[in-house]
């Protein structure tokens, strides 16, 4: 069943609406067409209008949609089934809120790697609600690394509430971790495609986020710190939530304005929760685009770009 959010309400009426005329039309055998026609004509209509207008909090709210795509669903819709995951640091153990592995796109081996939420209850906690622990980032970097050796691309999908905060991940050094994997991730050879697909925040969202590419869906953010905790330090309450996401200017409008992130993939008109197919093909046709271009660069060229841009990021006059 489908879940809507409070500024969704207007959707969810009409699309009632629609499905009782429907239904009236079989029940009765009498001609609904010109009255279907009509109402979905102002369904359209309506979610333009809502879509087109969203604060930056609704945005946020959107990026942490329970019927969002998550990272193994563009993984799998990208390379078709045809994709290897592949486990464990080698050190501790294998982190199930990062997942990654070589897939095939259009008949090229890429590495894919990302942060992985889970799709109900049980699945979440299976996925710590996919805050990576240290095991995770080493994970991510020794795949990396793997695909450097094997001169493959490599595409990181960013959905992330941030690192796992807890004790345990601390004592297995978790800022570490984060940190050499942002060192490590400027001097990888191969193109690096960084795609934020919901919620990439603060280091845990850097830890697999430096790439010669780094693009935005429609309705993400991307923030050192999320609105909620934003207003309780700023307030000392979460009531403010609002208020800090828009003045942390964290939407996927603001960042590329800012220069932080260097595109922004378009969402289907309702929103990807409502149309993964198109979601996952918009997403495909940005990421082979970016991998011709990256291509046709020297790796030296590359590294020196990527050094040079997040050099600049966070400067402003």
């Amino acid at each position: 069943m489908a879940t809507y959010l409070d500024f969704e309400e207007p959707l969810k009426e009409l699309e009632d609406k629609i499905a009782q005329t429907k239904e009236i039309g079989e029940n009765t055998e009498v001609d609904m067409a010109d009255k279907i026609g009509e109402l979905e004509k102002k369904l359209k209509s309506k979610t333009k209008e809502i879509f087109s207008g969203l604060t930056p909090w609704q945005r946020v709210q959107l990026s942490r949609h329970p019927d969002r795509p998550y990272t193994m669903e563009y993984i799998e819709g990208i390379t078709e089934g045809a994709f290897q995951e592949l486990h464990g640091d080698r050190n501790v153990k294998d982190d199930k809120a990062m997942v990654g592995g070589f897939g095939l796109l259009d008949g090229e081996t890429v590495m894919f790697i990302g942060q992985q939420k889970g799709v109900n209850t049980k699945m979440r906690q299976f996925r710590n609600f996919g805050m990576p622990n240290p095991e995770g980032y080493r994970k991510a970097l020794r795949l990396m690394k793997m695909a450097e050796k094997f001169n493959k691309p490599i595409v990181t999908f960013i959905d992330t509430p941030g690192a796992f905060p807890g004790l345990e991940a601390e004592e297995r050094g978790q800022g570490e971790a984060i940190a050499r994997n942002i060192y490590e991730m400027m001097r990888l050879k191969v193109p690096v495609i960084c795609v934020i697909i919901g919620e990439g925040a603060s280091g845990g969202a850097l830890g697999i986020g430096v790439g010669d590419k780094v693009v935005m869906m429609e309705n993400t953010w991307y923030s050192v710190i999320s609105p909620e905790s934003c207003s309780s330090i700023l307030w000392r309450s979460w009531e403010y939530k609002e208020t800090a996401a828009e003045a942390l200017k964290l939407t996927s409008t603001d960042m590329k304005k800012l220069g932080i992130v260097d595109d922004i993939i378009k969402e289907p008109i309702n929103g990807a929760h409502r149309d993964h197919d198109l979601a996952v093909k918009n997403v495909k046709k940005a990421i082979k685009s970016y991998l011709t271009e990256l291509k046709k660069e020297k790796a030296e060229d590359r590294i020196e770009a990527r050094i040079e841009a997040f050099s600049k990021r966070g400067v402003w006059k």
